[in-house]
């Protein structure tokens, strides 16, 4: 069994590429390289409606997309936050993302969130990639308690945490700006002990 010593100095997240087979998720930063280039598909990826719509990426133009790398950057350094691109393992094109990161992290609790471009959509790949992020945060850093939080009205968000075994916990009242408006929020969790949802 870990002491809290141990388990505070497991809770690091460090630059890992998860391979799911037909899709790999690689490290978002400034060494990504995907087809067309990473500040273009990020500038295009931040346009798309139901992205704008249900995610906090808000990246306008390049220098906002570069400025977003250069967090996801520190973040990996400072061990404090992981953004995965979820990319084709065949031609390395961009899917989408998966994101973890610590809110308490010397209790071991971390939020985790995705979003997909539209030729993605439908296939189980955030599904599988929540789930990916996940197992790898609690096997790598002693992760034990992993939320997932979304707009009660994004319907797809809550089959993911659904079928990602994220037990819904509760409903918030105007937890989160989407835009302009508080709206409310669901909250699913996975805990490290619960049973591998697949």
């Amino acid at each position: 069994m870990s002491t809290p010593e141990t388990s505070a100095e497991r809770r690091v997240l460090r630059p890992a590429t998860l391979d799911l087979g037909d899709v790999a998720l690689r490290p978002w930063g400034r060494a990504l390289d995907v087809p067309g280039g990473t500040v273009p598909a990020l500038v295009a990826a931040a346009a798309d409606p139901e992205i704008a719509r249900w995610n906090p990426l808000r990246i306008a133009d390049p220098a906002g997309a570069e400025a977003y790398l250069d967090r996801c950057d520190t973040g990996w350094a400072e061990g404090s936050a992981a953004a995965f691109a979820i990319t084709d393992a065949l031609d390395g094109a961009l899917h989408g993302n998966a994101f973890l990161g610590w809110s308490n992290q010397s209790d071991g609790i971390a939020t985790v969130g995705y979003w997909l471009l539209p030729t993605a959509r439908g296939r189980g790949i955030a599904t599988r990639a929540v789930t990916a992020v996940t197992r790898w945060a609690v096997a790598t850093a002693d992760a034990r308690r992993i939320e997932l939080w979304h707009a009660v009205g994004n319907e797809a968000s809550c089959r993911v945490a659904d079928r990602g075994g994220f037990r819904h916990e509760g409903t918030t009242r105007a937890s989160y700006r989407y835009g302009g408006d508080y709206v409310d929020e669901h909250l699913h969790a996975r805990l490290a002990t619960d049973p591998d949802a697949g």
